[in-house]
């Protein structure tokens, strides 16, 4: 019976193009000044924790070093993404994919026996038929994405978090929507073309759907970038991942308020921008 679960999960899950990594210096181009986050105890530069998976995203790989997409830094006991990180360059001209959900099949190497796989990560099915009223939430939103095959990508279940379905839909859908607006405004490099670096990430909470998922308690998101005057500048927002009866208003922070909230509700003295992004 494990055995023919485990066909109809990976008949079900297409299998990812990325690349499990020991540090992010394979695509480090995601990261402002090609610096991770520091979050101790998660992710640090000078430490490895065995439960935190870093991810090279790629999609329609050649083997010649182009492909990559973005990074993930993946949890494999919460079984969602601590964040992704991006770099945005304009919204390109395509539609929203209707592709089948990845999954990315060297987070849980094949075994001998009946062991049924994807004991790391999730599967379509944990979202199907929940009772807490969410779905598959992006971290890094194809409504971003700067072609087709980069919006192809994110959807796989490594840069998936459960979202409450109103939520989602509501207010920050909306505020995927006023940064993308605000970065194509604000963000601009030395070659006047647009660039931001991104990371959108999520506080883990106390629920799991299907006894395996975790449902985060906040989502949050912040950019950083080099504006027409030549100054970094940085921009962020943070909300509580719950059921909303109307769009609510999500507010515009600064990158230190930020900063201060997940300090103070997740980690301790974390560094999203190398120098603040300054």
């Amino acid at each position: 019976m494990l055995l023919f679960i485990a066909v109809l999960l990976a008949l079900s899950c297409p299998a990812g193009r990325s690349e499990v990594v020991k540090n992010f210096n394979t695509c480090s181009e995601f990261f402002f000044k090609r610096q991770a986050p520091v979050i101790p105890g998660i992710l640090d530069p000078n430490s490895e924790h065995p439960r935190y998976k870093k991810i090279c995203q790629r999609y329609n790989f050649t083997g010649d070093g182009s492909g990559y997409r973005y990074a993930t830094l993946y949890d494999t006991e919460s079984r969602i993404p601590v964040f992704s990180a991006y770099n945005y360059t304009g919204k390109g001209d395509f539609t929203r994919p209707s592709i089948p959900w990845m999954i990315e099949p060297k987070l849980d190497p094949r075994v001998d026996g009946m062991t049924a796989p994807y004991n790391n990560q999730a599967v379509d099915e944990d979202y199907i038929n929940n009772s807490y009223g969410v779905n598959r939430g992006h971290l890094f939103p194809s409504c971003h994405a700067a072609d087709e095959s980069t919006a192809k990508s994110t959807f796989t279940l490594t840069n998936i978090v459960p979202q409450n379905i109103r939520f989602n839909a509501g207010s920050w859908n909306r505020i995927e929507n006023e940064t993308r607006d605000s970065m194509n405004t604000l963000c601009y490099n030395k070659n006047n073309k647009v660039l931001a670096h991104v990371l959108t990430g999520a506080i883990p909470g106390k629920n799991k759907i299907n006894n395996r998922v975790n449902i985060p308690s906040y989502m949050w998101t912040a950019f950083c970038c080099y504006n027409r005057s030549k100054i970094w500048v940085s921009e962020a927002y943070w909300a509580p991942n719950r059921q909303e009866n109307h769009n609510e208003p999500i507010s515009k922070m600064t990158l230190q308020q930020l900063q201060e909230f997940l300090n103070g509700s997740w980690a301790q003295n974390v560094t999203l921008f190398k120098n603040d992004c300054n």
